[in-house]
């Protein structure tokens, strides 16, 4: 069997994988797939497999770190405005 010079990503990570892939822990992880900040898994017989470029649009769309306290303000400005 002839060898590969090159050198491929794998396309389909673990959950384990996936966590550490976007540098969060397995919980943190999980918590982040159910509130939808990150994609479901896709089904590969029983296995539960990320896309990697799923996760890495997910990631894109997460906001910056000053971003972010500036749309929880905005969000919670709007939630009391409802009220």
């Amino acid at each position: 069997m002839k060898s590969d010079a090159i050198s491929y990503a794998p396309r389909g990570l673990s959950r384990e994988e996936a966590a550490r892939y976007i540098g969060v822990g397995s919980t943190l992880f999980d918590e982040m797939v159910a509130d939808g900040r990150m994609p479901q898994p896709k089904r590969i017989n029983s296995r539960a497999v990320w896309d990697r470029v799923a996760l890495d649009i997910a990631f894109t769309s997460l906001p910056d770190k000053d971003t972010g306290l500036q749309e929880l303000l905005e969000r919670s400005k709007r939630d009391v405005e409802k009220r």
